[in-house]
């Protein structure tokens, strides 16, 4: 991690002894400077690389076969992502399928494939899903239209990544706020878990600490590298760890108002979280007036009901400071799709997650106020 150290990736090639990379690459960034830098050290090494590009948000099952017979074509040994989630976790399911076979829907679940897949340098480009360290990836079936969550926890991270800030000076200032939101919510729900445990708890905070600090002067300004390295870390860390602990509501209910409405996964929980976050106080005060100080709160000596009022108080004003819409019906939402919603979340299965017990009535509820 640091300014720069995008640098060591030719370091990592000759490791693998590699002659032929396969990269998958955000399309807006092949003409950058940033890939330029790259690409100059590779070829100046005598690398063979072949690049992929067309990756669409919520990447198909598709695109992964196309990404994997380009990769089978050119013969390569080791992968390379730059991106946001999504080209990693297109690199992350070509990298299986190179070493396992089959199609992708094969791996759908828990620890579905034992051998490791094509090993994978990651830079991520957005400080958000956190899929460089991360056990998952998620890629959709179009013609079933649903999501396959791909996990392992243990073959399913990148073998490296690198966080480099100079990677997101790209980034709009939109999609950094919604993508950070993204990497706020992980840390949240992780910590807050039914699931969490003493280590998990104390890597969240930290990435409460790094993202609540940090994600204002990074969507003010891409080019503040210090920020950036804060977040990329912070995003890292709630990466870590919301694979052990699951999530909760937020993501939930966002998996329902992204697909419905058709805006972004970071957009989505973005505009639900302060409806869940005050929902959920109830259940576990304690943690709530902790992630408050985190947030730079001045709760000392407070009671805990009112530390903990002040996360949810600091949480809203983070959505107004970063400009996330205030309302459900604000990214395109109608009346007619909440009970819709609401017995879908029922059905979800979160609440082996999330910290207060959630009924379809509840729900209901929930998508009502956030409406």
């Amino acid at each position: 991690m640091g300014v720069g150290s995008h640098s060591q990736i030719l370091d990592l090639v000759r490791k693998h002894d590699c002659q032929r990379l396969f990269v998958t690459i955000d399309a807006a960034l092949l003409d950058s400077a940033f890939y330029a830098s790259i690409k100059s050290q590779l070829d100046a090494a005598g690398v063979q690389v072949a690049e992929y590009s067309d990756i669409e948000p919520d990447p198909s099952a598709h695109t992964v076969t196309r990404a994997f017979d380009a990769c089978r074509d050119h013969n390569a040994t080791l992968l390379l992502a730059i991106g946001g989630g999504s080209t990693m976790d297109v690199a992350k399911a070509v990298g299986i399928l190179a070493t396992n076979g089959g199609r992708i829907h094969d791996y759908e679940g828990i620890e579905k494939f034992s051998t490791p897949g094509l090993p994978l340098i990651a830079v991520p480009t957005t400080a958000g899903t956190g899929s460089e360290v991360s056990g998952s990836c998620v890629i959709t079936d179009t013609e079933a239209n649903r999501k396959m969550s791909i996990r392992h926890a243990a073959l399913n991270p990148a073998a490296y990544a690198i966080l480099d800030p100079l990677a997101l000076r790209t980034v709009p200032a939109h999609v950094a706020a919604h993508s950070g939101i993204d990497a706020f919510v992980h840390a949240f729900e992780s910590y807050i878990s039914r699931q969490s445990n003493l280590i998990t708890d104390a890597i969240n905070l930290q990435a409460l600490t790094l993202i609540a600090a940090n994600i204002r002067q990074f969507v003010a300004n891409r080019e503040n590298l210090e920020a950036g390295l804060g977040m990329l870390c912070g995003s890292a860390l709630a990466g870590i760890t919301f694979g052990q602990t699951g999530l909760g509501n937020v993501h939930c209910m966002a998996r329902f108002v992204g697909a419905g409405c058709h805006v972004s996964h970071g957009l989505s929980n973005a505009v639900c979280l302060p409806v869940v976050a005050r929902f959920n106080l109830a259940a576990n005060p304690a943690k709530f007036a902790r992630i408050a100080a985190a947030m730079g709160r001045p709760v000392q000596g407070l009671p805990e009901l009112d530390a903990a009022d002040e996360a949810v108080e600091a949480i809203e004003a983070l959505c107004r400071d970063l400009d996330i819409p205030p309302r459900l019906r604000d990214v395109g939402a109608t009346q007619e799709m909440l009970d819709e919603w609401a017995g879908l979340c029922a059905d979800a299965g979160y609440n082996r997650w999330n910290p207060r017990h959630t009924s379809r009535a509840d729900f209901r509820a929930l998508f009502e106020r956030a409406y």
